[in-house]
């Protein structure tokens, strides 16, 4: 492995970093605002992603119940990845379905569904837009690459923040960066600026 191509990934994750940061500062913002409103009225967040956007749907809600950077009460929020006996059901069934029958017994009118697909394609993911919907949940999309099919399902009282790249890797790296974002948020409205 040469050095330089170890060090391409980096400018390239730093190019695209700083596209992200005019691009997407104002929809995260009002993705905190969303959240934070969410769970001051007593609500959760709920939050989904297929494939490696799972990894990032349960840090964000382990950073939400558990802290991110600063000690504080626990915040009520889940990822529907962890749920093994749901996920195993879909096994045998349409797993396109997994999140949403999640969504279904679990999402309430006022609850947020953070939804997150790097493609804004994985069917699982989209079919849980439209059942959060229906339950009166706002829903926030992470994607990139456009955004997908996820433009076709998200309406006007959603948020979208697409990363603004076709590569996956990016991509992740940027959804992390944002999950970070949203976490310290939350965490300054409750806490106050560090």
């Amino acid at each position: 492995m040469s050095v330089e191509r170890i060090q391409q990934h980096f400018r390239d994750s730093a190019a695209v970093k700083l596209e992200a940061l005019e691009a997407l500062s104002m929809p995260i913002a009002a993705a905190i605002d969303t959240m934070f409103a969410a769970l001051a009225n007593g609500n959760k967040i709920i939050a989904c992603g297929h494939g490696g956007s799972a990894i990032g749907a349960q840090h964000f809600a382990a950073g939400l119940v558990g802290r991110f950077e600063r000690e504080r009460p626990g915040l009520p929020a889940l990822a529907l990845t962890t749920g093994a006996a749901a996920l195993a059901d879909a096994d045998d069934a349409d797993f396109g379905q997994a999140f949403a029958k999640q969504v279904r017994a679990l999402g309430q009118p006022g609850d947020v569904l953070l939804a997150i697909s790097a493609s804004g394609n994985a069917a699982s993911v989209l079919t849980a837009i439209g059942d959060a919907h229906e339950r009166e949940m706002v829903v926030v999309a992470l994607t990139g690459d456009g955004g997908g099919r996820a433009n076709d399902v998200l309406t006007d009282t959603d948020i979208h923040i697409c990363v603004p790249s076709a590569r996956a890797a990016r991509i992740h790296e940027v959804h992390l960066l944002t999950i970070h974002c949203l976490c310290d948020g939350i965490d300054a409205m409750l806490l106050g600026d560090d």
